[in-house]
């Protein structure tokens, strides 16, 4: 079975999911969380399913701490699932093409520092966009600019509200990504 180590800075929704769809799935499975924020809701999410929690300050991050405990655990896949720092050029370099983000747009749009969650839905209706989606991509050097893996998009209305554009996200998030990982496991790795 297939390793899957999950990074996320926040509420874990998305690490959740995977986590769960992969419990009764013998293609792989979530064996641990990584995050930078011990205050971060995915902490609690991944004990509640008895998955191992790793927390790290930031600068474990470029120190080799990190990729230390990730030699050890030894990763098919590495998954983004919102986790807002770079990641560092030394653990891409160990794990090519085995670190993937899933970005809530379609990017090339709404991508780089900074764009995130409310901060892209923000955006999109700021700018009156028809569609937005979106985006799961291997991980490279830079800001969500690694090959894609996959994209869908969702029609918007012009009375859309950010946080209506948020619940549209999430949606196709909860469907697609543990699909698109699953995908990868299968076909890939």
């Amino acid at each position: 079975m297939k390793k899957i180590v999950v990074f996320a800075s926040g509420s874990g929704t998305n690490a959740e999911n995977v986590i769960k769809y992969f419990s009764t799935k013998n293609t792989g499975n979530v064996v641990a969380v990584f995050t930078n924020n011990a205050n971060a809701k995915v902490i609690e999410r991944a004990k509640k399913l008895d998955v191992p929690t790793v927390i790290f300050p930031k600068d474990d991050l470029n120190s080799g701490k990190v990729l230390q405990n990730l030699n050890a655990i030894q990763p098919d896949l590495i998954v983004l699932a919102g986790f807002l720092l770079k990641f560092p050029e030394n653990i891409i370099e160990v794990y090519p093409n085995q670190i993937i983000n899933i970005h809530p747009a379609l990017l090339p749009k709404y991508g780089g520092k900074g764009m995130y969650g409310m901060h892209i839905h923000n955006a999109v209706v700021a700018n009156n966009e028809k569609e937005t989606g979106i985006t799961i991509h291997y991980v490279n050097e830079n800001y969500d600019e690694g090959n894609v893996i996959f994209q869908q998009s969702v029609a918007l209305s012009e009375t859309d509200t950010p946080d209506d554009v948020a619940a549209k996200i999430h949606i196709l998030e909860q469907k697609h990504f543990p699909e698109e990982i699953e995908k990868l496991l299968l076909n890939n790795l």
